[in-house]
């Protein structure tokens, strides 16, 4: 803040407190997260190249891994207590559902295969594994190769492609639970 010219008081005078700080940090953090996935995915030939420059993304991004999930895990607990905060963090999450539609949707064209469910569907499937191979690679550091997510999208896009390609008459949607099962 001082190298910026601002005083402590000038900085945190911008905001409404130490929560409206946070939640301008994690905006711009996810602008610039979008813009360079963004940018990686313009810049390559093909899905598989775009796969290999997010596997190099995600190394350089993991190496303050441990303290970002802290900071994320923190603030959904924070959410959780405060609607207004949850609708913003809901918000970030639906961004990168949607950024990670598209991608899917462009390596599935790039195959000539249409998706054997929603692409949304599919998005919010890698979406969540993400979610939980990052609490696993912080958990079991050395167990987890960073980037690890980009082998389960290479994996799941290799499984779909050739689900798609079998020509499977199943429906599209998400699976109706079995009878007497809860889902």
């Amino acid at each position: 803040m001082e190298r910026a010219g601002y005083t402590r008081g000038a900085f945190y005078g911008n905001f409404d407190g130490k929560q409206q700080l946070i939640l301008a940090l994690l905006e711009q953090r996810t602008e610039r997260e979008l813009a360079e996935v963004q940018a990686l995915s313009a810049n390559a030939g093909s899905f598989e190249e775009t796969i290999e420059h997010l596997r190099t993304w995600h190394r350089e991004r993991d190496k303050n891994f441990a303290s970002w999930l802290a900071l994320r895990t923190e603030l959904w607990l924070y959410g959780m207590r405060d609607p207004a905060v949850l609708s913003v963090l809901a918000d970030r999450e639906r961004r990168s559902r949607e950024a990670m539609t598209q991608a899917l949707t462009q390596g599935f064209a790039a195959r000539s295969v249409t998706p054997p469910a929603p692409v949304e569907l599919l998005a919010l499937i890698v979406h969540a594994l993400d979610d939980g191979l990052s609490i696993q690679r912080v958990l079991s550091a050395g167990e987890s190769p960073a980037g690890g997510v980009m082998d389960v999208v290479d994996l799941l896009m290799r499984s779909w492609t050739a689900l798609a390609r079998a020509g499977t008459t199943e429906p599209t949607g998400p699976p109706a639970p079995e009878s007497g099962t809860t889902p």
